[in-house]
């Protein structure tokens, strides 16, 4: 084996490194000469105005020419050799230019000659075909920066949007309240479960006939938006539907809602706004409620876009604004499109809500009955509002509105591009209003409405917020829609069981469900049993011994009803459009 001898080493007492002078000799190594290993040993010579450079000057000088850089250069200055001087010495630059085997590589490629030579001015065209290439690589390079920062300015702006003023709790969260849990949207996302095919319990009210002309209406054919006074739109609850509670009573069903609720749970990923549910257990059953004048029967308007809407309330842009303009809309709309004829259908029961005598928008009442497990029944409240014979079969219709408040806020003027371009405007309304649309599509599929008609509907002049013109009505069949707005129903009903299922394992009382005005979460809170007690009536008190909100608040029944009053000109007006809300 070949082996390793190591030579003496000597000991220094006195300090580091090798002593002075070593006894065996073998101080300093024999046959290296010493070299600086550092570029700062330079510094001892920073200039040597002394020497010429003219006879190994640098290629191209001429003899006798005095070049004042070569006092600096020590590159080439044998007495002062150094590791790096021998790097640099070992360096090659590698030509990689087309023509590199034409020509001498070693030869000057500025030489004066060379330069102006007209002989040789093909051979610059694959360098300055490489500088034109160079500087479109820094005007791509500079494009690409500047989006970049538009890019992070608009990242940096959403969470200052989500945080704003408007962006506050639907319901104020008092300090005695106890959070249970809070679940993340990302939870809801993987969620599926089948419910089969529900059955009708019931059916109250009664339907007016669809008018089949306002399919034919363009924008260059619209139609003012009418005003009607008179008739009475209900928002009731869960727990103030006397239906509901001769159901509960009967052992119908173990959770009772209405559509609304249910589309709100179903939709809540897609939700922006704060929005609140009130859960109460009695018993061995679940009541979803609504609390009275809540948002949760108001129209959001532009919720899902990432342009913010103006803070102030008194502006007709505003998020308040523009949701009670969007209700008054929609309920004058869902009546013009009427046949009013006086041909009516009508159900098994008339409409639980409707005083003696009183004026009430035709609307159809389904009690829906879901399974959804051995032991565990849903019923829900869901609303028709039309109805159509289509070959001698009556079909059932929900009636929508989508309103337009100003183009410069949405990108697509409606007049311009609903003739042509439909599906562009509905692309960007499903863009801006994601939430929304999404709950009328899940209402329609829980109503088992045949068809839904959406009117796009605008107004006079981007400032007139009381004065609209309907420039088209267009039908969806809702199983087709949802699948278009990517909308899985497994998905929807895999969120309300696991709801269903968490808020059942509650001990009996009130919670709420809120969703966080600035993250996607909902949370739980345990809340007492008198809370909301000023406009909210329990669910165990009988009819006769509920509390009744006073008359000056404008509400109809239980506070409740809602009438449209006609151009609702003011903040009375507007709160009495959306009483239930």
């Amino acid at each position: 084996m070949v082996g390793f001898e190591l030579g003496a080493v000597p000991f220094n007492p006195d300090g580091w490194g090798p002593p002075d002078s070593a006894a065996d000799g073998n101080s300093v190594p024999s046959n290296v000469p010493f070299a600086p290993f550092s570029r700062s040993e330079k510094l001892g010579r920073i200039a040597d105005w002394t020497r010429n450079m003219n006879n190994s000057g640098r290629p191209g000088s001429k003899q006798g020419y005095h070049n004042a850089d070569s006092a600096f250069d020590f590159s080439g200055d044998d007495s002062f050799a150094t590791l790096a001087a021998d790097e640099d010495s070992s360096f090659r630059l590698v030509d990689t230019s087309a023509k590199s085997h034409h020509h001498n590589p070693n030869r000057p490629k500025f030489n004066p000659r060379w330069r102006f030579n007209p002989h040789h001015a093909r051979s610059q065209l694959p360098q300055r075909r490489d500088e034109e290439q160079e500087a479109k690589k820094r005007e791509a390079e500079k494009e690409r920066a500047r989006r970049d920062r538009l890019y992070n300015a608009n990242r940096s702006q959403m969470p200052q949007r989500r945080e704003s003023s408007v962006f506050k709790s639907s319901v104020d969260i008092q300090p005695e309240w106890n959070m249970l849990d809070q679940i993340p949207f990302s939870s809801f996302s993987k969620l599926s479960y089948s419910v089969p095919e529900p059955e009708d319990l019931l059916i109250c009210g009664g339907l007016e006939f669809y008018d089949r002309s306002y399919d034919r209406i363009t924008p260059k054919n619209s139609r003012p938006l009418e005003r009607f006074k008179s008739r009475t739109f209900f928002k009731v609850t869960t727990t103030d539907d006397p239906v509901i509670r001769r159901l509960a009573n009967e052992d119908k069903a173990t959770v009772f809602a209405t559509d609304s609720i249910l589309s709100t749970l179903m939709c809540a990923p897609r939700s922006v706004y704060s929005w609140d549910i009130v859960v109460q257990r009695v018993g061995n059953k679940l009541f979803l409620d609504k609390r009275d004048r809540s948002q949760l029967d108001l129209l959001a308007v532009h919720e899902t876009s990432q342009e913010p809407l103006p803070d102030l309330k008194d502006d007709i842009n505003s998020m308040h604004s523009l949701s009670v303009e969007a209700a008054y809309i929609n309920q004058n709309f869902s009546q013009q499109v009427l046949l009013r004829d006086g041909k009516k259908v009508t159900f098994d029961e008339p409409n639980p809500f409707a005083n003696e005598g009183e004026e009430v928008a035709p609307v159809a009442y389904r009690y829906r009955r879901w399974k959804m497990d051995n032991e565990m029944y849903l019923v829900s409240r869901c609303e028709v509002q039309s109805v159509v014979d289509i070959n001698n079969q009556r079909s059932f219709l929900t009636l929508n509105a989508l309103n337009e408040f100003d183009p410069k806020y949405s990108g697509v003027d409606w007049r311009q591009k609903l003739e042509t371009q439909r599906g562009a405007v509905l692309a960007t309304e499903l863009k801006n209003n994601a939430n929304k649309l999404a709950k009328w599509t899940t209402q329609a599929l829980l109503a088992g409405a045949d068809m839904m008609k959406l009117g796009y509907v605008s107004r006079v002049h981007p400032r007139d917020h009381f004065n609209h013109v309907i420039l088209a009505v267009v039908g969806y069949k809702p199983k087709d829609f949802a699948t278009q707005i990517n909308l899985n129903t497994s998905n929807m009903w895999g969120i309300v069981k696991s709801i269903v299922d968490l808020c059942m394992k509650l001990k009996e009382g009130k919670y709420v469900l809120v969703k966080d005005p600035s993250k996607p979460q909902v949370r739980i809170y345990d809340v007492p049993q008198d809370a909301f007690d000023d406009d909210y009536v329990e669910e165990p008190l009988p009819e006769d011994e509920q509390v009744q909100p006073p008359a000056e608040d404008g509400d109809g029944v239980d506070g409740n009803a809602a009438t449209v009053d006609g151009a609702a000109e003011d903040e009375e007006v507007a709160n009495e459009v959306g009483a239930a809300a």
